[in-house]
Order: structure tokens, then C-alpha cells, then sequence
């Protein structure tokens, strides 16, 4: 079986480069880096070959022998230089993405709208492969722009100096070169790594405007790298954050779950509050975290970031659902004290205020369904964990949500919501035989005789009635029973 790196060297002959569209260069490929760059050589820092994934490495070889500019960026030269393994590895090159596509044949597919870009797949590992990006601010398009500045449309290519100049961040314009194994610096982000520092490339504001997500993402970085933003990063983002309305809400959503669910969530929720961000994202969730009646419900909030940042560093798998099932607990609890004050039942009051919770919160950072109708189960399950009489426990524990709801109950009471008594009775009932599950069940019966009035029964299950024949008319049960016909208006009459 022949390698892809031995398929690749073997089909870069000149005459398969012009047969795929590739252009070979008019004389040998010259690795000089450009002008505006500070070139750091391999001796002057840490990046190895041998650090680099095997589907990295074919796709920058590969590039390279056709010609191409191939060089690692972004997030993973940075994480390489901070001695962090990095999650993925993206190549930028000059080569555009239909060429990428033949050059790797069925390896590639091509994706995005706003600006296309090619996966290269080798086995699970996928590569992203950008073509260079171009145009300045000033050569954007006016009509490709919204009133605020916002960018609306993005697909121009240019050269390496005008990608490097479209990134957001300093430390994330830094351009491993595979030809000579030297690193690009087009800014400060070699000085800024070592400083622990966050910069943007150009004008904050202007930068901010273009795509007001850079916000987020600068206290994303923030929060993952331990850096701090440096004050002309931060100064704009009171006057911009406003912008972010402008995004639409499932864009915010994937942004939300890189803040809060990549092992940084608690610092990132941090520094949310401190720059007013959060408020923009969840209004109604940062009013209900200011109301001094609620200290539970934000030590329960904070549990869970901490918890879910712990899991994420112990290679644990996280959902959504339990993190906004905790985010958004807060808030519900406000509505439903409001709802059940003018008489509606708890489980009533409790259904009414998670649609209007979900509904409202669609306005800026929508939940897709398949999140969020398991984080409602949670909710709805907290009360039925109060019912531990007859076979309620049994129906509880088949439940297909237990595991996710009893975890929730027991974050309620670690955060002093709830008291302790009612989790370790459920602990203690799914670790029992059956015989002491039901002297469990017998004594909270005598427990929880006096709740039941008050959380009410559960709701009864709804038969279907039966069928009527349609093709038989009403039975006369006492003409049955009888043996003959019911007798006739006309019987009696003589003629």
C-alpha cells in the first residue's frame, strides 16, 4: 500500500501539476519572507517537525512541493510557542481552495459560505486550509458592509502581509513557514506572548465594528491563556458591545459554548460581567443574578462552570444542556415565584416560565432544541424528586433524564438551595437492594405525608376510550334480558 506522502511526491510531476490547474513556479521556490515581517529562525525558537501532527505535515510538504506558500498559523503556532499541546492544526496558503481540492483528490472537501475554505481528512485528524485572505478596511465595498461597519460579505483572497493584517489578535499572527522552518511575525506577538498580553491588530474599534464577535473572542483568549487585554483592547468594548445584537443568535450560541464549555468557562463568565458582555448576551439572566434573594442560585451557577472546566481537563464529556439547564436557573426561578404569586400550581407555573425564558433568550442566543427540551426535563424533574412515596421512586429512576436531574439536585444542594437530606436519600436508593429500597420508601412516605397536599398529586394517566361499533345501533338491555322486541306504539289498537 503506497503512502499519501509517496502518492504526493510521485504525482507532483510537471505535467500532473498542469493537467490539476497548479501553477509551477518559473524558477526554485525561494522561502524569503516578506519585508514587513520579523523572521525568527529555527534556532531562535522551540517549534519542532516532530511536534506537528502527521496530517499537518503532508498538507504543508504537500503544498510546498506544488509550488505553494504553506504555513502553519494561528492557534497552534501560538499554543506551540507557550509549550501547550495544541487542539487542531490550520494551514494558510496562496493556493486557492479548488486547487487544494485536486492537489488531495478525495481527501478534500471544500466548505463555508462567507469565505471558502478546504478539510483535508486523514483519518480522524482534519485540517483546515485557508486561502490567503485580502483587502484592507479601506478597500472593503461599501455595499458589503452593514450601517454599523459590520462586514457582510468576506470572499477576497490576497497575499500573506494582508492575511497577517486581517487577524484579529497579535498573538494569533504568527506564521510557521515549512520551507525553512522559521517563524513570521508580522506584529508584536512574539513580544505579547512573552508578556502575557492580549492586542489587536489595528484600531480596537474599528476592528470591533467590523465583526463585534472579536469581543468575545479576545476575552475567550483571555480567560484560556491567563493573559490580560492591554487597555486599548479594552477600552472600545463598552462603547461596541451594544454591536453584538447585530450577530445572529446561533452564531452567539457556538461562540457561548466555546466560552463556557473548552475547560475556561468560570473565567470566561468572569470576565463577561466585568466588560458588561454577559448582560448583552443574557439581560434577563444578569438581573436575576443581581437580586440578593438569589445568593444560592449564583453559587449554584458557579458550581457548574467549575465543575464543567474540571471535567473538561479530565477529558470528561459535557453537554449543553446541563450548563444552560445551570446558567439560566437563576432566572426561572424569578418567573416562577412571579407566576405561582398569582396562583398558578408549581409544575404549571414552572412550564410557562421555561417557554417564556426560552423564547425571550432566542432574541440574542438561541438554543437549538435538541439542548433545549432535555434541559427542560431537568427542570421539570427537580419537584417530582420531592415525591418518594408508592412507586414514584421506581418511575423516577428509569427515568431516561435521572442521571442529568439527580446531578442537578445535588449541585442545588451544594450550593445550599436545598437541603442535603433529600440527594443522599436518593443516593442511598439507587445504591439499595430491593428490600431496602422499601424500607427507604416506607419511611420517607411518613416523611412526605405532609407535602403531598401542597405539590399536589401527579397528574393521572389519560385513558383512551373505547371504540363504539359504528355499524350497530344503541343495545336495549332490557329487551335482552327479556327475550323478545320492546312493543310497538301501535300494539293494543284495533282496526
Amino acid at each position: 500500500m503506497v503512502s499519501l506522502k509517496a502518492f504526493i511526491a510521485e504525482q507532483l510531476t510537471p505535467k500532473t501539476i498542469e493537467a490539476v490547474g497548479l501553477v509551477e513556479p518559473a524558477g526554485p521556490v525561494v522561502s524569503g519572507a516578506p519585508l514587513s515581517a520579523r523572521v525568527i529562525p529555527r534556532a531562535e525558537h522551540e517549534i519542532s517537525r516532530r511536534q506537528l501532527s502527521y496530517g499537518a505535515l503532508q498538507v504543508l510538504n504537500g503544498l510546498h512541493r506544488a509550488g505553494f506558500q504553506a504555513y502553519l498559523v494561528g492557534g497552534s503556532v501560538r499554543d506551540l510557542l507557550l509549550g501547550r499541546e495544541p487542539k487542531d492544526f490550520d494551514v494558510a496558503t496562496d493556493a486557492r481552495p479548488e486547487q487544494v481540492r485536486k492537489l488531495f483528490r478525495r481527501n478534500a472537501r471544500l466548505i463555508g459560505r462567507r469565505f471558502i475554505l478546504a478539510h483535508v481528512q486523514f483519518g480522524e485528524e482534519i485540517i483546515e486550509v485557508a486561502t490567503f485572505r485580502g483587502g484592507s478596511a479601506e478597500q472593503q465595498d461599501a455595499g458589503e458592509r452593514s450601517a454599523s461597519g459590520r462586514i457582510l460579505a468576506d470572499n477576497s483572497y490576497g497575499t500573506l502581509e494582508e492575511d497577517a493584517l486581517r487577524r484579529d489578535l497579535t498573538a494569533n499572527a504568527l506564521y510557521y513557514n515549512i520551507a525553512d522552518r522559521s517563524i513570521l511575525d508580522f506584529s508584536t506577538g512574539l513580544e505579547d506572548l512573552r508578556a502575557g498580553r492580549l492586542r489587536m491588530i489595528g484600531d480596537a474599534r474599528t476592528r470591533y465594528s467590523e465583526d463585534p464577535v472579536r469581543m468575545l473572542r479576545a476575552v475567550r483568549f483571555a480567560a484560556k491563556l491567563g493573559f490580560r487585554l492591554d487597555e486599548a483592547a479594552q477600552e472600545p468594548i463598552a462603547e461596541c458591545r451594544s454591536l453584538l445584537a447585530e450577530v445572529p443568535p446561533a452564531r452567539l450560541f457556538d461562540e457561548t459554548l466555546k466560552l463556557f464549555l473548552t475547560g475556561h468557562g468560570l473565567a470566561s463568565f468572569e470576565l463577561l460581567r466585568q466588560h458588561g458582555l454577559f448582560a448583552v448576551l443574557f439581560p434577563t439572566i444578569e438581573a436575576a443574578l443581581a437580586e440578593d434573594a438569589l445568593e444560592p442560585s449564583r453559587r449554584l451557577l458557579q458550581l457548574a462552570l467549575e465543575g464543567t472546566d474540571e471535567r473538561v481537563a479530565a477529558g470528561k464529556s459535557v453537554t449543553p444542556a446541563f450548563l444552560f439547564a445551570a446558567l439560566l436557573w437563576p432566572a426561572l426561578q424569578i418567573q416562577c415565584a412571579t407566576m405561582e404569586s398569582t396562583g398558578k400550581p408549581p409544575a404549571l407555573a414552572l412550564q410557562r416560565a421555561a417557554a417564556e425564558l426560552l423564547q425571550e433568550a432566542s432574541g440574542r442566543v438561541t438554543v437549538p432544541r435538541r439542548f433545549s427540551l432535555p434541559m427542560r426535563e431537568i427542570w421539570d424533574l427537580q419537584a417530582r424528586f420531592q415525591r418518594r412515596g408508592g412507586r414514584r421512586p421506581y418511575a423516577l429512576l428509569a427515568h431516561p433524564r435521572f442521571r442529568a436531574a439527580f446531578d442537578f439536585l445535588e449541585l442545588r444542594s451544594r450550593a445550599g438551595e436545598i437541603s442535603a437530606a433529600l440527594p443522599q436519600w436518593w443516593l442511598a436508593f439507587q445504591e439499595a437492594d430491593h428490600a431496602a429500597r422499601e424500607a427507604l420508601v416506607a419511611q420517607a412516605r411518613e416523611e412526605d405525608r405532609g407535602q403531598e397536599q401542597e405539590l399536589g398529586p401527579l397528574p393521572a394517566s389519560r385513558r383512551r376510550p373505547r371504540r363504539r361499533d359504528r355499524h350497530r345501533g344503541p343495545r336495549n338491555e332490557g329487551a335482552k334480558d327479556q327475550g323478545d322486541t320492546p312493543p310497538s306504539p301501535m300494539d293494543g289498537e284495533t282496526g
